[in-house]
Protein backbone atom coordinates (compact mmCIF):
# COMPACT_ATOMS: atom_id res chain seq x y z
CA UNK A 1 0.00 0.00 0.00
CA UNK A 2 1.38 3.41 -0.91
CA UNK A 3 1.72 6.24 1.54
CA UNK A 4 -1.18 8.72 1.68
CA UNK A 5 -0.62 12.47 1.58
CA UNK A 6 -1.57 12.71 5.26
CA UNK A 7 0.90 9.98 6.20
CA UNK A 8 3.59 11.72 4.18
CA UNK A 9 2.80 15.02 5.96
CA UNK A 10 3.30 13.32 9.33
CA UNK A 11 6.61 11.85 8.20
CA UNK A 12 7.66 15.30 6.93
CA UNK A 13 6.98 16.84 10.36
CA UNK A 14 9.07 14.13 12.05
CA UNK A 15 11.93 14.76 9.63
CA UNK A 16 11.75 18.54 10.15
CA UNK A 17 12.11 17.90 13.89
CA UNK A 18 15.18 15.76 13.22
CA UNK A 19 16.66 18.45 10.97
CA UNK A 20 16.13 21.18 13.57
CA UNK A 21 17.70 19.03 16.30
CA UNK A 22 20.66 18.09 14.07
CA UNK A 23 21.22 21.74 13.08
CA UNK A 24 21.21 22.78 16.73
CA UNK A 25 23.80 20.12 17.57
CA UNK A 26 25.98 21.49 14.74
CA UNK A 27 25.83 25.02 16.19
CA UNK A 28 23.17 26.48 13.88
CA UNK A 29 20.05 28.35 14.86
CA UNK A 30 16.99 28.33 12.63
CA UNK A 31 13.80 30.30 12.24
CA UNK A 32 10.94 29.50 9.93
CA UNK A 33 10.80 31.30 6.63
CA UNK A 34 7.81 29.94 4.76
CA UNK A 35 6.04 26.76 5.76
CA UNK A 36 2.41 26.38 4.73
CA UNK A 37 1.36 28.40 1.71
CA UNK A 38 -2.32 29.12 1.19
CA UNK A 39 -3.78 28.52 -2.27
CA UNK A 40 -4.26 32.29 -2.52
CA UNK A 41 -0.58 32.91 -1.73
CA UNK A 42 0.44 30.31 -4.29
CA UNK A 43 -1.66 32.13 -6.90
CA UNK A 44 -0.09 35.48 -5.97
CA UNK A 45 3.42 34.02 -6.14
CA UNK A 46 2.70 32.62 -9.60
CA UNK A 47 1.40 35.93 -10.99
CA UNK A 48 3.46 37.88 -13.50
CA UNK A 49 5.12 40.97 -12.00
CA UNK A 50 2.68 43.56 -13.36
CA UNK A 51 -0.37 41.63 -12.21
CA UNK A 52 1.18 41.08 -8.78
CA UNK A 53 1.86 44.82 -8.45
CA UNK A 54 -1.76 45.58 -9.36
CA UNK A 55 -2.96 43.17 -6.66
CA UNK A 56 -0.64 44.78 -4.09
CA UNK A 57 -1.95 48.22 -5.06
CA UNK A 58 -5.57 47.05 -4.70
CA UNK A 59 -4.85 45.44 -1.31
CA UNK A 60 -3.04 48.43 0.18
CA UNK A 61 -6.17 50.43 1.24
CA UNK A 62 -7.97 47.43 2.78
CA UNK A 63 -5.16 45.12 3.95
CA UNK A 64 -2.01 47.24 4.23
CA UNK A 65 -0.08 44.64 6.25
CA UNK A 66 -0.63 42.01 3.56
CA UNK A 67 0.30 44.48 0.83
CA UNK A 68 3.52 45.30 2.71
CA UNK A 69 4.32 41.62 3.16
CA UNK A 70 3.83 40.89 -0.54
CA UNK A 71 5.91 43.89 -1.51
CA UNK A 72 8.77 42.93 0.81
CA UNK A 73 8.83 39.38 -0.56
CA UNK A 74 8.76 39.69 -4.35
CA UNK A 75 8.94 35.97 -4.93
CA UNK A 76 8.33 33.89 -7.94
CA UNK A 77 6.47 30.72 -7.27
CA UNK A 78 4.37 27.96 -8.62
CA UNK A 79 0.67 27.36 -8.14
CA UNK A 80 1.11 23.69 -7.34
CA UNK A 81 3.66 24.07 -4.54
CA UNK A 82 4.61 21.45 -1.97
CA UNK A 83 4.24 24.25 0.58
CA UNK A 84 0.50 24.15 -0.18
CA UNK A 85 0.52 20.39 0.47
CA UNK A 86 2.34 20.89 3.79
CA UNK A 87 5.36 18.99 2.48
CA UNK A 88 7.89 21.85 2.27
CA UNK A 89 9.46 24.43 4.53
CA UNK A 90 11.95 27.24 4.06
CA UNK A 91 14.29 28.11 6.93
CA UNK A 92 16.35 31.15 7.85
CA UNK A 93 19.72 29.89 9.05
CA UNK A 94 22.01 31.52 11.61
CA UNK A 95 25.46 30.74 12.96
CA UNK A 96 27.03 32.79 15.74
CA UNK A 97 23.91 34.95 15.76
CA UNK A 98 24.40 35.98 12.13
CA UNK A 99 22.38 35.03 9.09
CA UNK A 100 24.28 32.53 6.94
CA UNK A 101 23.73 30.87 3.59
CA UNK A 102 25.71 27.76 4.61
CA UNK A 103 22.82 25.35 3.98
CA UNK A 104 24.84 22.57 2.37
CA UNK A 105 25.50 20.53 5.55
CA UNK A 106 21.80 20.71 6.43
CA UNK A 107 20.79 19.85 2.88
CA UNK A 108 23.02 16.79 2.84
CA UNK A 109 21.69 15.66 6.23
CA UNK A 110 18.09 16.19 5.03
CA UNK A 111 18.69 14.13 1.90
CA UNK A 112 20.13 11.32 4.05
CA UNK A 113 16.85 10.92 5.95
CA UNK A 114 14.92 9.25 3.10
CA UNK A 115 15.16 8.77 -0.67
CA UNK A 116 12.34 11.26 -1.30
CA UNK A 117 13.78 14.09 0.85
CA UNK A 118 14.73 16.97 -1.42
CA UNK A 119 16.92 19.96 -0.62
CA UNK A 120 16.36 23.14 -2.61
CA UNK A 121 20.08 23.81 -2.90
CA UNK A 122 20.07 21.25 -5.71
CA UNK A 123 17.71 23.47 -7.73
CA UNK A 124 18.58 27.05 -6.73
CA UNK A 125 16.54 27.42 -3.51
CA UNK A 126 18.91 26.58 -0.60
CA UNK A 127 16.50 27.45 2.27
CA UNK A 128 13.96 24.90 0.92
CA UNK A 129 13.48 21.41 2.40
CA UNK A 130 10.74 19.13 1.11
CA UNK A 131 9.52 15.61 0.49
CA UNK A 132 8.87 14.79 -3.14
CA UNK A 133 5.22 14.20 -3.99
CA UNK A 134 3.53 13.72 -7.32
CA UNK A 135 6.80 14.41 -9.17
CA UNK A 136 7.26 17.78 -7.42
CA UNK A 137 10.33 18.65 -5.32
Amino acid sequence: MSETLRQKQSRFVRYVGLLIEWADLQGYEMTFGEAWRTPEQAELNAMPGAVRQAVIKALRPVLPALADLLEKHPRKGIRNSLHSDRLAVDFNLFRGGKLTQDYKPLGEYWESLAPDCRWGGRFGDPPHFSIEHGGRK
